[in-house]
Parts: structure tokens; sequence; C-alpha cells
């Protein structure tokens, strides 16, 4: 008999500080490490490097990973889906104290080796090991660990499927079934299906936007909204800047495109955009054309804009970090007027992401919007696609997989909830073989 327990450690009560360990018998696989970023937000110039992990428990913004001490069994791995900070950020503060390799796809990867490179209060000596989507990675005899290639915001985004003797377990966070990616691969549905048949024990599964009705659009209907509102205008003269999250490869290279049709140079500006953006390029996920401009450096940008004000806006395209009103970040002090840029009447700013629906970052998105609207700019609004499934993405997903047991993750109460409602009228039933799970929670399958 193999005893199986799902700990839901992180991302079961909330949005972000995803994490979730799986314990096969003795051996434990610890599945993301994440930070809540608005939590960490409220407090003004935290250094987050600086901080102690019992600090950033206390402010929930990393998981409460002490309840690990009551589980029984060893980490044999921690296993990263992918490279947003809701998955990866808490991995400096946590990691260390496993002694266990850390696993991910190789953008992956390379993003959690600069995570633990730029921590300044723990030393992290868990070894790094890249496997490309596909890969399997053996924990024991009996027990492996498969990355499994899907469509999300970021590049390089897999499941976890933990095989046991008695199955599998499927971690699916973070995915949309995306059929014509403008960058990467479609999800490998022939291998979700094969594994569905093989059989799965548990699927644990976002539930972000299981209360959005219909299905996610694919990230080729985002490139050819950019693409739109970027070249339909007979105002071709104007100031334009384009804001979107940094991580987003996909939506960044439709952005550098458009701005080639354009006749424009994109100018890529803001720390974050220097670090996913270069180390993208640097491993070949993509090519950019000779004429881009990266700024990672205030100094450097500052000096970007000047030469931008100076020599036209109609021959720049910027790409900016800040969509989401972050204080300091590009476009709030390009707002504040705190650049040499000036917006002035006429200007376009297109926001190529949706607001995280969060009471504070709303706060600060409508405060950027009114100080950008007062200057005279144009404000284009979600200009974007979510990297989430919705409701019918959700049920494909489950007909496929038709796992025993199902577990909403990554999401509030109210998103569980949705999941739930539609986990049952696939036949699933709450308590038996759809469970709610709460932060701290042990659920245990004995197969």
């Amino acid at each position: 008999m193999t005893d199986i327990g799902i700990i839901a450690v992180g991302g079961y009560n909330e949005m972000g500080r995803n994490m979730t360990a799986i314990r096969v018998d003795e051996d434990i696989i610890i599945v993301d490490m994440g930070l809540r970023l608005d939590r960490v937000q409220i407090h003004e110039d935290v250094e987050i490097d600086k901080m102690h992990s019992l600090e950033l428990i206390e402010m929930g913004a990393i998981p409460d990973d002490t309840i690990m001490k009551q589980v029984n069994g060893n980490v044999a791995a921690i296993v990263c889906t992918h490279g947003h900070l809701d998955h990866i950020g808490a991995i400096p503060k946590l990691a260390h104290r496993y002694t266990a390799p850390i696993i991910g796809t190789p953008y992956t990867a390379a993003l959690i080796k600069q995570q633990i490179e730029s921590e300044r209060k723990f030393g992290v000596k868990n070894k790094i090991i890249p496997i490309e989507a596909g890969g399997t990675y053996q924990i024991n005899d009996d027990v492996s660990i498969e990355l499994i290639r899907v469509q999300h915001s970021i590049i390089d985004a897999v499941f976890v499927a933990v095989h046991t003797p008695v199955g599998a377990v499927l971690y699916a966070c973070d995915f949309k079934l995306d059929r014509t990616p403008t960058l990467g691969e479609a999800p490998d549905f022939e291998r979700l299906r094969e594994l569905g048949k093989e059989g799965v024990i548990c699927m644990i599964v976002e539930s972000t936007n299981a209360n959005r009705k219909g299905k996610t659009p694919s990230e080729k209907i985002a490139h050819d909204m950019v693409r739109d509102v970027l070249l339909g205008t007979e105002e071709s003269d104007v100031g334009m800047v384009v804001t979107t999250f940094a991580s987003h490869i996909a939506r960044i290279n439709s952005i550098i495109q458009v701005a080639g049709e354009m006749g424009r140079i994109p100018v890529l500006m803001g720390r974050s955009m220097d670090k996913y953006v270069v180390t993208a390029k640097n491993m070949g996920y993509i090519d950019f054309p000779k004429n881009v401009e990266i700024y990672g450096k205030r100094k450097d940008i500052d000096r970007a804009f000047k030469k931008i004000m100076s020599e036209g806006k109609e021959k720049y395209l910027p790409i900016v970090t800040g969509h989401q009103g972050e204080p300091g970040a590009i476009l709030s002090r390009v707002a504040s007027g705190d650049t040499p840029f000036e917006v002035e009447s006429g200007d376009r700013i297109i926001f190529s992401a949706n607001i995280i629906p969060s009471p504070m970052t709303q706060a600060n998105r409508y405060a950027l919007e009114t100080k950008l609207k007062m200057k005279g700019a144009r404000i284009y609004d979600d200009v974007h696609v979510s990297g989430h499934a919705y409701r019918e993405d959700h049920w494909e997903l489950l007909r496929m997989i038709n796992p025993e047991h199902v577990i909403p993750a990554h999401g509030n109460i109210g998103m569980h909830s949705a999941y739930i409602e539609m986990a049952e009228d696939a036949g699933y039933i709450l308590g038996d073989t759809v469970h709610m799970l709460r932060n701290g929670e042990e659920l245990y399958i004995e197969e």
C-alpha cells in the first residue's frame, strides 16, 4: 500500500506565495516556493533580500513552511513549474532549510539562479538542476518526477507529474490551453491524454480564472490586439509608450515586431525588463532585431528618455515596467514627471496587461492613470489576454486527465468554489473526490 499526502503550504487561501508538498510514503516533493507581492508592497522600502524568512512569514509574504516540521518524511526535491515570483520568489528564503536539489526547466532554473545570487541574508547552496520540458528526474526506484510542457504568460512553463507505484499526482498550476502560441510550442496534449489513461490519483489545479466563462483567448489574439492598437491610427507621429509584464517574453516579442512595422526603435526600460528579457535572449528563446535598446539602470533610462525627447518621440517605442502603478516603476515616474520624458496631449499609453485584482494594486493603477490623463495622455486599456485557464479550459483538462481526486489551488476561496461547482458538473463530489484545502492542511490518500 502506498500512502500519499498532499500538504497545502501556501497559495490555497490567497493569490500568491504558492507552495505545495506531495508526500509519497517517506519521500516529499515540494512544488513551487513563491512570494505574495502585495504583502511586500504595503511596507515602503522593504528590501526583501536582506530580510529574515520568519519576518516575511509573519507578513504573509512567503509560505509558512514551519508546518513541514510536522510532516513525516524527507524532502527529496524542490520543483518549480515556471519563473514567476509567486512560484519561485521564496526560494532564496526557504530552500536552504531542505537538503534537496531544485529542479526546473532551463529558463526557470536561470531565473532561480538570479534570485539566489541577489539574496543577502541566507546562503542557498541547493544544487540547481535544469531539465527540459518532457524530461524526468528519478527520486528513487518507485518515485519519479516528470515535467510536461504547457503554455502560460512566461516561457518554459510546465506541469509536474509525480509518478508513484499506484499512479501519478499531477500539479497543474498556471496554464492556458493555447493551441496557437506566438512563442514556444502548444501544450503537450498527447502526453496529457496518455497520463490520463495511465491513471492520475490526484490533480492539484489552479483556480484563478475558474469563474470566468468560456475559453482563454490565445496569445495570437493578444499579438493581433497589440498590432491593431499600435498600427491602427492616422496619428502616427504622436508619442507612444507600451507597458506590459517584463516576464511575458512572447508579448514583448510581439511589441518589438510591431515596432519594426511602425518604423520605430523599440526601447526596453526597467530593471526587470533587463533581467527577464536579456536572459531569454541569451538562452536563445528569442531573437531581437539589431536596433533594440535595453536599459535597466535608472541613470541609463533617464539618459535614453532625454535622447527620445531630443530626437523625436515618433522615432521610438518605449516598452516599460509599471502597468500596475507600482511606486518607483518607470511608468509611475513618467506620470509623476520624474523623468526627462514629457507626456503631452494626444500621446498614447498602451497597457498590455490586466490589473491584478487586489485593492492596493487597483488604487495604484487608478492614481497612475489619473496622473497620465491630467497630462493629456490617451489611455488604451487591457490590450491583453490572460495567461490563466478559463472555465471551459478547466473542464477540458479535467475530462482529459480524469483524476480520482481533484484539489483546486492557486486562488482564494471564491475561485476554489467556482472550480468545485464546475467539477461537480463533471461528477465529482465535494469532500469525497473534490477537496477544498486551506493553508496548513494535509489531505491523506491511501491507495
